[in-house]
C-alpha cells in the first residue's frame, strides 16, 4: 500500500511540470511583446540609434583640368596622366540620410603640352605644342564634406541600406607645389646645374610675380601664389553595405579650386629681362625653343638678345602663356572601403 501511494505522489508531480513551463513561457513571451511594445526606433529620425562613427581607408585616381589640358574645353584631360592617392577618413552619421566626413589625402597630378597637344589640330594644339610647359603637383589635402544618401538607414546600423546612392559638398584645404624638370641648358645654350632635376616654380616667379614690371605690362600687379589654397570638393557616390560593420564606397568628385597657378600657368608672358640674372627662372618661363626652331631676336630689358618663337617668350599684347578667366579644377575618383567604430559581429548577432 505504501507502494502504491508513492507511485500516485509521483504521477501527480509529473503531471505538473509542462503547467510550470507553460507558466515561465507564459511569463517570457509577455515580457517580450512589452519589450517590443515600448521599441521606439522610428520616433526620432536623430535618434541615437542612427548615430554612429565610422574609420576608413581610401584609393584615388587624379585627373588635372586646366591650361595644360590637352584641348582649351574645360573638362578636358589627359587620362594617361592619371596618378594615384590614398587617404584615410573619419565619419559621423547624424540620422537616417546625414553624415559629415572629415579625410586626408595624399597624391600627385600632371601635365604636359609635349605628350598631350595634338600637333594635328592648327590652332589649340599646335599652340600648346610649341609652348611645351609641364608640371607635376603633389599635394596634402584636409577636407570635411556633408554627404546625403538617398535611401535612408531605417533604424540602427545593422538594419542599413544594402546600398545607396549618394551626393557630398563640403570645403577643403590643401597644400601644393607645382614643379617641372629643369632643361639641359639656359636660353644662351649654358649648362644648368638644375638640369634634369624637379624644381620648385613657384619661387621662380616665371609670370613675372617677383619682377618689376612696368605700366603697360600685361601680368602688372601679379603677386606670388600662396601653397596653401582652399578648394570645394563635391559630387556623388554609391555606398554598398558588405556586413554589419563594413562598407565599400565609390565615388568621382571633383575640386573646384581658387587658385589658377596649380599648374603655375595663367596670364602671359613677360619680357625674359625681367629675370635678371636668374637664368632658371628665365628658362622656366619660356621653354618653346626646345621643341621649335626660333626665329625672333630681340632686345630686352637687361639689354641682352633673346631669340624666341614668334608669339612666345616676350611681352607683347595677344602672347598668352595661360587663361587666367578659369581656374584649374582636378577629378577625384575614389573607392573607399569604412568600418563601424564600437560594434562587432558578436553585437550584431545578439542585438
Amino acid at each position: 500500500m505504501k507502494k502504491l501511494l508513492t507511485l500516485a505522489l509521483a504521477v501527480f508531480l509529473l503531471t505538473l511540470v509542462p503547467d510550470v513551463d507553460a507558466q515561465i513561457n507564459r511569463k517570457s513571451i509577455k515580457k517580450n511583446n512589452k519589450r517590443i511594445s515600448s521599441y521606439r526606433g522610428r520616433k526620432s529620425w536623430f535618434g541615437k540609434e542612427k548615430r554612429y562613427d565610422m574609420i576608413g581607408l581610401s584609393v584615388s585616381a587624379l585627373n588635372y583640368y586646366g591650361d595644360l589640358s590637352p584641348k582649351s574645353s574645360r573638362f578636358s584631360t589627359d587620362i594617361s596622366f592619371t596618378r594615384p592617392a590614398v587617404g584615410i577618413v573619419y565619419s559621423h552619421r547624424f540620422g537616417p540620410r546625414y553624415a559629415v566626413t572629415g579625410s586626408f589625402m595624399y597624391g600627385a597630378v600632371k601635365g604636359s603640352d609635349n605628350v598631350s597637344a595634338d600637333q594635328g589640330d592648327i590652332g589649340n594644339g599646335l599652340y600648346r605644342h610649341q609652348r611645351n610647359l609641364s608640371f607635376r603637383n603633389r599635394i596634402k589635402e584636409l577636407s570635411v564634406v556633408a554627404s546625403f544618401d538617398l535611401f535612408q538607414n531605417s533604424a540602427t546600423y545593422i538594419s542599413r541600406a544594402n546600398w545607396t546612392p549618394y551626393g557630398f559638398v563640403g570645403v577643403a584645404a590643401f597644400l601644393h607645389n607645382p614643379q617641372a624638370l629643369a632643361p639641359e641648358t639656359d636660353l644662351n645654350g649654358n649648362p644648368l646645374p638644375e638640369a634634369g632635376q624637379w624644381v620648385d616654380l613657384q619661387p621662380l616667379g616665371t609670370e613675372g610675380q617677383n619682377a618689376t614690371l612696368q605700366a603697360g605690362d600685361a601680368n602688372l600687379g601679379s603677386k606670388p601664389y600662396k601653397k596653401l589654397q582652399i578648394a570645394i570638393p563635391m559630387g556623388v557616390g554609391a555606398r554598398f553595405r558588405l556586413n554589419e560593420i563594413l562598407d565599400f564606397s565609390f565615388e568621382i568628385g571633383f575640386r573646384y579650386l581658387f587658385t589658377d597657378y596649380f599648374d603655375d600657368v595663367s596670364k602671359s608672358y613677360v619680357d625674359l629681362g625681367v629675370f635678371g640674372n636668374d637664368e632658371l627662372a628665365r628658362a622656366m618661363s619660356y621653354r618653346s625653343s626646345e621643341v621649335v626652331t626660333p626665329t625672333f631676336n630681340y632686345t630686352a630689358r637687361d639689354g641682352n638678345n633673346y631669340s624666341v618663337v614668334p608669339g612666345y617668350g616676350h611681352e607683347f599684347p595677344g602672347n598668352i602663356r595661360g587663361n587666367s578667366d578659369d581656374r584649374d579644377i582636378f577629378m577625384v575618383t575614389t573607392l573607399k572601403i569604412t568600418y563601424i567604430l564600437g560594434k562587432s559581429f558578436h553585437k550584431a548577432k545578439f542585438r
